[in-house]
């Protein structure tokens, strides 16, 4: 496996490859790799000839008094298991943007609600630093989890609304056994605090649960996954279309109930398909 950490050695490798007509694969990350990210790696090795795995902190998405000087990181062990994991390179630049960066990619809508409305200009940083990643790494398929599921909506619609040449594959999000959503912001948590952060998915499945039952009010459903939370602050309990991210009060068409809530100082997410034909 070879690290680069020069953009434009990464953008002059990325065109070498192209040139010899191999197919590209590009997962990127944050670090602090677990099963989660791995994953990905296994989605994407046998659909490219090449396979990259970036390692970036990106400051651009987050907000004022969040954890970006906190944010675990491994990068030895993180370099390990993309090696493992079948990475031909694992980019892992100190810095992504030139000076004078000016540029800021936005998509309207889908970035408005949810975590984005908790987080504000959180997605124009998701959305910006993966449009220079594609730009850099410049490949032919890019694998994103669905545990950050409007993250994976609105890169999806950047890509289609920007005519980018890139096929975009979401890939299942992976619990421990106990059912927790696996995170990297996982690491924050005491003991106790993760007994308690299983009332997130015990809340969704409620929802689902009663979605299978025959329930089709989401408010009802709603109502369903808050009797199993123990959090601290609850930013969001929603139905939501899973295709477009809309709100819906009646399920009609595959639907997703999302999750966003405090443990402590942890912010966690987490989500879960709604309705027999949900993607």
């Amino acid at each position: 496996m070879q690290t680069i950490t020069d953009p434009a050695a990464m953008r002059a490798w990325a065109r070498a490859r192209r040139a010899e007509g191999r197919r590209i694969g590009f997962v990127p990350t944050m670090g602090y790799l677990h099963r989660g990210h791995t994953s990905l790696m296994d989605l994407a090795r046998p659909r490219c000839d090449a396979l990259v795995v970036s390692i970036y902190v990106n400051p651009l998405q987050f907000g004022p008094g969040e954890d970006l000087d906190r944010y675990p990181r491994d990068p030895e062990g993180d370099a390990r298991k993309c090696a493992e994991h079948g990475a031909d390179v694992l980019f892992m630049p100190p810095d992504l943007y030139a000076p004078g960066h000016a540029t800021t990619v936005h998509v309207a809508g889908l970035t408005e609600g949810l975590c984005g409305a908790h987080r504000p200009g959180h997605f124009d940083g998701v959305t910006t630093v993966v449009a220079r990643l594609f730009g850099l790494v410049k490949p032919h398929l890019a694998v994103f989890g669905e545990k950050d599921y409007q993250q994976l909506a609105t890169v999806r619609r950047m890509v289609e609304d920007l005519a980018m040449d890139v096929e975009v594959v979401g890939a299942p999000l992976v619990r421990d056994a106990d059912g927790l959503a696996l995170s990297s912001r996982n690491a924050y948590l005491s003991p106790a605090e993760r007994a308690r952060a299983l009332s997130l998915s015990r809340a969704l499945r409620a929802m689902r649960e009663a979605a299978e039952a025959g329930e089709r009010e989401a408010a009802a459903l709603v109502a369903a996954g808050r009797a199993r939370l123990d959090v601290d602050r609850l930013d969001y309990l929603e139905v939501r279309d899973a295709r477009d991210l809309r709100p819906v009060e009646v399920i009609e068409a595959p639907a997703r109930a999302l999750v966003a809530a405090w443990i402590g100082r942890t912010r966690l997410i987490d989500n879960m398909p709604l309705g027999p034909t949900a993607p």
